[in-house]
């Protein structure tokens, strides 16, 4: 059957390849699209209306794509093998497959119940919203407080303290401090109305619940007035605290960001004074400021050493940190003079507990269930296996990915991985001549640094060997118990913060992967200049030896273009080949650069998106995915037709009238099918730095030339527009 019945878009060439990889890729592309459509129109509809037509969202999903059903087939390959009894298994498999049969005892955590979360609670300092005469005769310290919450369990709250690496010398580590993530996605649920509202509602609901029942399990009287009272001071204050944090947009230029002080610096600085009521003794070293009654200043030095004591590491008021919040930081302080400790209290148990929820009993995920369902439009939550098989691979990353590869990696894929980005890296760099914007000087910088991106594919070789002792090492200080799954999960909080904040005094390890093996993505690290690409995005639509080279490069062709144009995206382009903060740019270039960008701003920002209620896509904050899209289909596209130039013109596919450069595009646009429910998409457009599905192949093919060329679309057409925008 022919796609199409009009001649403009014939191949003309009457070979058609039959081996067993191309008809099933030819079945996938005709079975995702609606071939009724015209390309030029709608070029997403066209090449994905098929796939949309057929695929109905799972009740207990918010999204569902290409990327979801990849990701689904490979949890379903890591709950075989985490499932499978091997008596020749090394210790990090045995260790990860008790964490995952921890997870799966629901009888055992049903019958422990609120005992684990009791004790957790008292671990804090309690929760005085549900208990009585909290700490009325005991000292009380912020600086404390929050030591032990991002130092133990890893939840960084009021304010975010963590190591990474130094922007300006990517070869050592530095502390830095920043402003907290919220209780809810965005600052949007605080303060608007349509479902932004519904959803704060439940939100406030949630904590209600969550009081009650603690109360009732510590035999305390109901008062579900009281806890209201409480609760919506804690609303106020986490209100007030998302009102002083800087709006995603204010905070695209990491070079403004960036400020080193020392801790006597930042002392002098932020000299945060908490407010407390008359009658609560929970504090010392009491004061008067105006109005007010405070516990004395914030002392920073208490609170740094409070998180690094849990490694042993020794700072001092004169130790270096990149502050990165500095306005939030100037604005807290009207926050913590606003609300008394016990608010203070209340807020931050109520955010290690909300966290917590998952690993409880069913009435604990019931009191969340409302609001899950505002957030998200699910109604049915995760089979328990999916929970347990996520929950296990992000906490075990290596362990995990080793039993992935293991089972259904093509080693190959390596080297063909490793041929390919070479040729994307050649085609970006001969990209850079036909730009007219970037000067000689910033060609030849650019030049420097996209041949200097190093690669991990697939895997680290360690976790594979089984005479290495690497991978057993990582996991060496873990002792999980198969009927003790919500210590199991305290105990991988405290080993995740605690190997990020031994690397203080560490220098930067080169050969470090920063993503695990079984994951359906793939990242560049700007610190590091290097793209990585994990075994898990190694397999159709994105790649596969069976399939035509047009698919591949359309594919994950394009992811590897994706990927090495973040390095010159609005955030990349800071950093210069060695993964270092510094202007390697001339005025001239930097100048072009910014008038190039707001094109992209502006056409982007103009995408209006109905399952959002209507409401446009962010075009500064999507900006970077949008500029490396960009990039990438056009570098990706470039490496194709040298590699036709060399071997050929690639034979049709059955069933499809489409040339091989049509081909291209159409596996492009198909690895971004997917739907979304409408509550999520209000959240994603306001916290996605990704645009859209939709979007991300209109936006980078309505700006694409050679597309309006293999399609034959006619200027003016809604895919070739007059205006292009063109950063690569």
């Amino acid at each position: 059957m022919a796609v199409f019945s009009g001649s403009r878009h014939r191949s003309g060439r009457s070979n058609v390849c039959t081996t067993p990889g191309c008809v099933t890729a030819a079945a996938r592309l005709l079975h995702n699209m609606d071939p009724g459509l015209d390309p030029c129109q709608d070029f997403y509809r066209y090449a994905c209306g098929g796939w949309l037509e057929r695929h109905v969202i799972p009740e207990t999903s918010s999204r569902y794509s290409v990327f979801d059903i990849l990701r689904d087939e490979l949890e379903i390959i890591l709950k075989g093998v985490l499932e499978t009894e091997n008596q020749k298994d090394r210790e990090a498999f045995l260790k990860a497959k008790t964490l995952y049969k921890s997870c799966m005892n629901e009888g055992l955590i049903e019958q422990r119940d609120s005992q684990p979360l009791m004790e957790l609670i008292d671990l804090v300092g309690g929760w005085p919203i549900a208990s009585e005469g909290w700490m009325r005769n005991e000292e009380w310290s912020l600086e404390d407080t929050l030591a032990t919450l991002n130092s133990r369990f890893h939840k960084k709250v009021l304010v975010d303290l963590f190591v990474w690496t130094d922007d300006r010398n990517s070869s050592r580590h530095i502390i830095y401090i920043d402003q907290p993530g919220l209780g809810m996605p965005s600052q949007d649920y605080y303060f608007s109305d349509g479902n932004y509202r519904r959803v704060r509602e439940a939100y406030q609901q949630f904590m209600v619940e969550m009081a009650l029942i603690v109360r009732q399990d510590r035999n305390l009287t109901r008062d579900e007035e009281h806890v209201r009272e409480e609760v919506m001071r804690v609303m106020e204050l986490e209100t007030d605290i998302a009102n002083a944090t800087s709006p995603a947009e204010t905070r695209h230029d990491v070079t403004l960001l960036y400020k080193k002080m020392t801790l006597n610096q930042v002392q002098e600085t932020f000299a945060l004074n908490v407010s407390v009521s008359s009658s609560n003794t929970a504090c010392t070293d009491r004061k008067r400021v105006g109005e007010r009654l405070v516990c004395g200043g914030f002392n920073w030095t208490r609170f740094v050493q409070g998180v690094l004591s849990s490694v042993t590491v020794e700072v001092d008021p004169l130790e270096e940190v990149v502050v990165y919040g500095i306005p939030y930081l100037q604005k807290l302080q009207d926050v913590l003079t606003k609300h008394d400790t016990r608010t203070l209290q209340n807020y931050l148990v109520w955010q290690l507990v909300a966290d917590r929820v998952g690993s409880l009993s069913h009435r604990f995920k019931a009191a969340r269930s409302h609001y899950r369902r505002a957030l998200y439009g699910t109604t049915v939550e995760e089979a328990r296996w999916r929970e347990c098989v996520r929950y296990v691979r992000s906490s075990m990353e290596n362990a995990v990915g080793a039993l992935y590869v293991r089972e259904a990696f093509a080693g190959e894929s390596k080297r063909v991985m490793s041929d390919l980005i070479g040729k994307i890296q050649e085609a970006y760099v001969e990209t850079l001549e036909e730009l007219s914007w970037l000067d000689a000087e910033s060609k030849e910088k650019a030049r420097e640094k996209a041949m200097a991106i190093k690669e991990q594919i697939g895997y680290p070789d360690h976790i594979l060997q089984e005479e290495n002792s690497k991978l057993d090492q990582e996991y060496a200080h873990l002792n999980f118990s198969e009927d003790r799954y919500f210590e199991n999960v305290l105990q991988n909080l405290q080993a995740g913060v605690q190997r990020s904040l031994r690397r203080l005094r560490e220098h930067v390890d080169p050969e470090l992967w920063i993503i695990g093996a079984a994951v359906v993505n793939a990242f560049y690290s700007p610190h590091r200049n290097q793209i990585v690409f994990p075994a898990g995005i190694l397999q159709p639509p994105f790649f596969s030896k069976e399939q035509p080279q047009a698919l591949n490069f359309g594919g994950i062709g394009m992811v590897i273009g994706h990927e090495i144009t973040h390095g010159f995206d609005d955030n990349g382009r800071n950093f210069d080949k060695d993964g270092n903060m510094h202007n390697w740019w001339s005025n001239f270039s930097a100048e072009r650069f910014k008038d190039q960008s707001q094109c992209m701003v502006y056409q982007y920002g103009n995408f209006s998106w109905k399952l959002a209620g209507g409401q446009n896509v962010s075009g500064i904050n999507t900006l970077g995915e949008n500029i490396a899209d960009n990039g990438g289909v056009q570098q990706a596209y470039k490496a194709y037709l040298k590699w036709v130039e060399r071997e050929g013109e690639e034979p049709q596919l059955p069933g499809l009238d489409l040339n091989y450069k049509q081909l291209f595009f159409l596996n492009f646009a198909q690895v971004w099918c997917g739907s979304y429910r409408p509550e999520y998409a209000s959240q994603s457009i306001k916290t996605d730095l990704h645009s859209p599905l939709e979007y991300r192949v209109t936006g980078s093919l309505q700006n694409f030339a050679a597309f309006s060329e293999a399609f034959r679309c006619k200027q003016g057409s809604p895919m070739n527009p007059e205006v292009k925008c063109r950063v690569w």
